[in-house]
């Protein structure tokens, strides 16, 4: 005598229908309410993280508009005019010994 395991002969009750359906609920259940709780973990911390670096960083941003209020349009356009032909490289000077005095 030997049984099949998923046999034609086995059909699947209706009590057995409504488990299934009851722990698939209850899981579904489950994994939305941790998602959801990690949702939530994860903007808290993000916000706190913003909130740090925005506090750590008030000194600069106050020193940046100072330096803006500050410079005139005229300072301005001379500065932007200065680093147009700024080229960074090395220089070797050959000196000639008749010209050293």
């Amino acid at each position: 005598m030997r049984k099949e395991l998923n046999g034609p002969a086995q059909s699947v009750g209706p009590l057995r229908k409504l488990v299934a359906l009851v722990i698939t609920v209850a899981m579904f259940a489950l994994v939305l309410m941790f998602s959801a709780v990690l949702l939530v973990v994860i903007l808290v911390v993000g916000t706190i993280a913003f909130a740090y670096f925005w506090w750590k960083t008030r000194a600069i941003r106050k020193q940046i508009r100072i330096m803006r209020s500050v410079a005139t349009p005229e300072a301005r356009r001379e500065a932007q005019a200065s680093n147009d032909g700024v080229f960074e490289g090395e220089v070797i000077r050959v000196v000639d010994p008749k010209d050293v005095k």
